[in-house]
């Protein structure tokens, strides 16, 4: 049950965010071994002098607060914030230097929808 928070500084389309949104949902549940209809995805826009990221090459800036299950590894989380990266280069022209990922990772049962509570993930999940 991730809640995934963009900050940043483009000025998107509603068919951009939403563009973006499904293919971050997407890349979420292929890198994390999970399914997409509990992924939720918030997109904030920003006045520029709003955000600030000490190496940025200039240009807009985008920044991922990634709230997820504890268990995935390392490796799972480098990926998907590599494709997040990669995403924002492609589809909203951000240089990949002005992009930042953070994750903080909850028990299963911190996550919770109407229709349940969350448990632990494990690789068998998928």
């Amino acid at each position: 049950m991730p809640l995934l928070q963009f900050d940043t500084t483009v000025a998107a389309t509603d068919d951009e965010r939403s563009a973006f949104a499904a293919a971050v949902t997407d890349r979420y549940a292929d890198r994390m071994e999970t399914t997409t209809g509990h992924v939720a995805v918030v997109i904030r826009e920003h006045p520029p002098a709003n955000l600030s990221l000490g190496r940025s090459e200039g240009g807009p800036l985008l920044f991922l607060s990634a709230d997820v299950r504890e268990g995935r590894s390392p490796e799972q989380r480098r990926e998907f914030a590599l494709s997040v990266m990669e995403l924002a280069a492609e589809r909203l022209s951000i240089p990949e230097a002005n992009v930042k990922v953070v994750f903080t990772e909850h028990a299963g049962e911190e996550m919770m929808g109407v229709d349940r509570v969350g448990d632990d993930w494990s690789p068998e999940e998928g």
